[in-house]
């Protein structure tokens, strides 16, 4: 890639930002097809399973990142894509209509547990950060990278089991939550690939797969070029352009859902997604062959403080329940909006 000209770069990296879009909207009908038939997202290794395929673009993007020693992208992609793809429910916000906003319809309060295990795992990639390289298990794998599998893994499994058996009953009038889980059937809308064979549909699935994980590959080596060309810092670059790139299969997901009346599975998925991402850090150990977290540095620390703010801000809506928008955006979107322009802004002052 580096004897590439840069305007070839920038239209590989394009390239490669659409087929990410393109194969993980295909990854994610699959996904949910495979789900219904095989019914593997019922038990806690579908459930992983399934967060992996939804990850792709960022396992890919961690593992070439990984393996070529660029640790600060590798960190920046992570921890600032939690930012980035929480601001993908301003965008679901504002196609919901000027009604209502998203946060009122949500009527559910599974997305708050969700969004708070994400403050979980994201606590523990701070304190990682604050750990000398020297503590590692076997001098490979930082501990905190093993405590945030450990508590996503336990948080799954019991907001799973909320999921199934609440404990509580909530009474939100005028809300519309949608489905609890795509696995039910919609009523106005047959599931994907619903006349065609399993077979077929996992052939598709592994094809989405391969290509989801190809294309992240080329996002990583000419994104890293190009930022090494311009100047910008890894971190920046992952936690900005990068991310936005690997962010859009959760737009077009995100916004599919919000038009089928999914408001709680809209929410849910973008704090699910965010909060399994930071999983991959245990990866990066062990393709880096060191800890990756205590390379995060300041920048990442913004970054992941950003990350928590705007998940807060989400999961106080769902409980507080706006009911008014303005340019068909509830308060809590345009506030995120404001705190995001800030974060940004606050990043590059940090980085000098």
């Amino acid at each position: 890639m580096t004897g590439l000209s840069s305007p070839l770069l920038v239209l590989i990296f394009i390239g490669a930002s659409a087929v990410t879009w393109v194969a993980g909207v295909g990854l994610s009908k699959t996904t949910d097809a495979l789900d219904v038939r095989l019914g593997f997202g019922q038990e806690l290794g579908g459930i992983i399973l399934l967060a992996i395929a939804g990850s792709l673009p960022e396992v890919a993007i961690t593992i070439s990142a990984a393996a070529d020693g660029n640790l600060q992208l590798a960190a920046g992609n992570l921890i600032g894509g939690i930012a980035v793809q929480t601001m993908v429910l301003v965008l679901c916000d504002f196609v919901v209509g000027s009604e209502r906003p998203l946060t009122f319809l949500v009527g559910a309060l599974t997305p708050v547990l969700e969004g708070l295990l994400v403050v979980l795992v994201v606590s523990g990639v701070l304190m990682g950060a604050l750990l000398p390289p020297s503590t590692a298990i076997a001098g490979v794998v930082s501990p905190a990278s093993v405590a945030i599998v450990v508590i996503w893994t336990v948080g799954i499994y019991v907001i799973n089991r909320v999921r199934k058996d609440p404990r509580w009953s909530v009474s939100m009038p005028g809300s519309r939550p949608g489905r609890r889980h795509r696995r039910e059937p919609h009523a106005e809308q047959a599931h994907p690939f619903a006349k065609a064979s399993t077979a077929w549909v996992a052939g598709v699935f592994l094809s989405a797969c391969l290509v989801t994980l190809i294309a992240g590959v080329g996002l990583e080596t000419t994104g890293s070029t190009l930022a090494d060309r311009a100047g910008i810092n890894g971190v920046i670059f992952g936690a900005t352009i990068l991310a936005t790139a690997t962010a859009l299969p959760e737009i077009s997901s995100g916004i599919a859902a919000v038009r089928l009346g999914d408001h709680a599975l809209a929410v849910g998925d973008i704090f699910g997604g965010n909060a399994f991402q930071v999983c991959l850090f245990l990866l990066a150990d062990l393709i880096a062959g060191s800890p990756v977290l205590p390379s995060a540095g300041r920048l990442n620390g913004w970054l992941a403080s950003l990350g928590v703010g705007l998940t807060a801000i989400y999961a106080i809506g769902v409980i507080a329940r706006p009911m008014r928008c303005r340019l068909r955006l509830g308060p809590d979107s345009l506030l995120a909006i404001v705190v995001f322009g800030l974060g940004i802004t606050g990043l590059v002052v940090v980085h000098g």
